[in-house]
């Protein structure tokens, strides 16, 4: 049975609820109305945002648009190989990787998590993204290049990682690359990227472009260097291209070929090994450098890349890698003897048949200069070169006197007569032979009579270059002409190359080609005359340095009969000059002429 309860209002529990139920609107018409004032509210946003975007940013963000999807693509030219006389390769390229930045694809802001982000994955500070960035117009078509010749562990996760980071593009091109590592460093140099002085020097350089920027790279990088080309390509948000949209081919820069001869001068800075020092030969005939050599030295792959702060650290060592000790100035020692001999002979106080008497040694201002031993006795220009008399120099040189020794020492290749600026080099030190005068304007000191003494013999203030002491043998091998060092076959030949007459008479010439030869056959030199190469001429040196051990010194033409080749060698602190410089030069011949081809020739000396 069914029970119905009734409160005061006199209706029953049941009817009330059906009435309260009865005003309420259904759920489903409530729900409409609540969506619809949603998508309304949302639609107008939508509105308003369009309305920004179109009407009042409209304009620039159709560039926006425009230039995200639009790139043009430099096409760096390929250096032109350096290579030498025989056409080996001493620079050439490989196929690297680098990374560009796009800098207009993201705002300043955004670079700024971008660079952190790549930052750790190229091992470059964030800082340094950015100042590239920096350096560029933000709204530039062209890349910057951050970082060029990736190595696998860096390549490898950028790649990865590149697609999701917005205007950054991994992109093969050509890499410089040194087969040879270190060797001939000093002649070919290195590259680098255009500095902000190299920009602004040639406008036009695009950014990234890499120059020469020591040595051979440098001096001959307008026709090494080539022109780069652009590519104009439409991409998308993954910078996968879709298609060309125009192109500017790269042409691509010219060979280059030197006069080095790459075997010689391997062959030159083995024997060099790890002392410090120089060797440098050349063609008597032509003045062509065959060899220049000089130690320490670098290798320059480290610069077709990023440098390590370690290998940067050692790039500074106190012994200066970056010298190059073939243009550096030397007290010649005996070698200079050379000149002193020449002088003499065209000083007209003194012929090719002069005979002086030696001994132990001379007195000159109360103090003796000595001789190697007890003295030779009476002898001529033959014997005192091939024993390397002191004595016998002493006295030439007090009196011919020292100008006379400076004028022919300049004649024969020391000081600016020898033009560095042929050889495309930069920098380098020119010799020097003081006259009282100069000393004077130099030192601010007098002239006494034992700066004669010592000048005769290549001590005191006298300095020469290998380079220099190359040309000095070479006037001496050819017949008395000084010829003009030069590393491009292209200038072999040439007016401004052609070697130029000392002056010096047949009967001078035939006089110390003749002693030289003793020095080899009877003399200091005897250990070059072994039957591993032809016959040639030299001249030892030892040159003091104070508290230090002695430089040694060697100077040499070959064959004796017809010259092809003159060398210099100095090793410093190697002591004297027949037993760490004459060595070296040795090994030079014997790679020249067929790396120690036993011969025995009968020689006839000619002026």
């Amino acid at each position: 049975m069914q029970r119905e309860f009734f409160g005061n209002s006199g209706f029953r529990s049941s009817d009330k609820t059906l009435v309260e139920d009865a005003k309420r609107p259904s759920r489903p018409i409530y729900r409409a109305i609540v969506l619809m004032l949603f998508a309304t509210g949302l639609l107008g946003m939508h509105v308003c945002r369009l309305v920004q975007l179109q009407l009042v940013e409209g304009k620039q963000n159709r560039e926006r648009a425009e230039n995200n999807r639009v790139r043009l693509v430099p096409m760096p030219s390929n250096r032109g190989h350096i290579v030498d006389r025989q056409g080996k390769l001493l620079a050439a390229n490989n196929l690297a990787r680098s990374v560009y930045l796009w800098p207009k694809e993201q705002t300043p802001e955004q670079w700024k998590v971008t660079a952190e982000k790549l930052s750790p994955l190229l091992k470059i500070p964030a800082k340094e993204i950015l100042e590239k960035l920096k350096q560029v117009n933000p709204q530039s078509y062209r890349p910057v290049r951050l970082r060029q010749s990736l190595p696998p562990e860096v390549f490898v996760p950028l790649a990865e990682q590149a697609g999701q980071l917005q205007g950054v593009e991994v992109r093969p091109e050509a890499n410089r690359y040194y087969p040879e590592g270190s060797l001939a460093a000093h002649v070919l140099g290195y590259i680098g990227e255009a500095t902000q002085a190299d920009l602004k020097a040639h406008p036009e350089y695009p950014m990234g472009m890499i120059v020469g920027q020591m040595g051979i790279e440098a001096s001959s990088n307008s026709k090494i260097a080539g022109v780069w080309g652009d590519r104009l390509i439409e991409v998308n948000a993954q910078n996968q291209e879709l298609r060309l949209m125009g192109e500017k081919p790269p042409k691509p820069g010219e060979p280059v070929q030197l006069t080095i001869d790459l075997e010689m001068q391997k062959v030159a800075e083995e024997a060099l090994g790890t002392r410090r020092g120089a060797v440098v030969a050349l063609d008597v005939k032509t003045g062509g450098v065959l060899v220049l050599a000089s130690h320490p030295t670098f290798d320059p792959n480290l610069f077709t890349r990023k440098i390590s702060k370690d290998e940067w650290e050692t790039l500074q060592d106190p012994e200066n890698p970056f010298l190059n000790r073939a243009l550096q100035g030397y007290p010649p020692g005996s070698t200079f003897k050379i000149v002193t001999s020449a002088a003499a002979m065209e000083s007209g106080k003194f012929s090719p048949d002069s005979i002086v008497s030696t001994s132990s040694y001379i007195t000159v201002g109360g103090i003796d200069f000595n001789e190697h031993s007890g003295g030779y006795g009476d002898i001529g220009f033959r014997e005192a070169l091939a024993f390397s008399s002191n004595t016998f120099f002493y006295q030439i040189g007090m009196s011919i006197g020292p100008e006379q020794i400076s004028r022919w020492g300049n004649r024969l290749g020391i000081g600016k007569d020898t033009n560095l600026k042929l050889l495309g080099l930069g920098g380098g030190d020119y010799g020097q032979i003081p006259t009282p005068e100069e000393k004077e304007k130099i030192y601010k000191e007098p002239w006494y009579v034992g700066d004669t003494v010592t000048t005769a013999i290549g001590q005191g203030l006298v300095l020469v270059t290998p380079l220099e002491a190359a040309v000095m043998v070479s006037s001496i091998a050819n017949g008395g002409n000084r010829v003009k060092p030069h590393l491009l076959t292209s200038m072999t030949g040439t007016p401004e190359t052609q070697p130029v007459a000392t002056g010096m008479k047949p009967g001078t010439v035939a006089a110390i080609k003749e002693g030289l030869v003793a020095v080899v056959t009877d003399g200091t030199g005897q250990g070059m005359n072994d039957g591993t190469i032809p016959l040639t001429g030299g001249k030892t040196g030892t040159s003091e340095v104070i508290g230090q051990k002695s430089h040694s010194l060697f100077v040499a033409f070959g064959p004796a009969e017809k010259p092809e080749i003159a060398i210099a060698v100095v090793v410093e602190n190697g002591g004297f000059g027949s037993v760490a410089a004459a060595p070296i030069a040795k090994e030079v011949f014997q790679t020249y002429f067929g790396k120690s081809k036993k011969v025995n020739e009968s020689v006839v000396i000619t002026p």
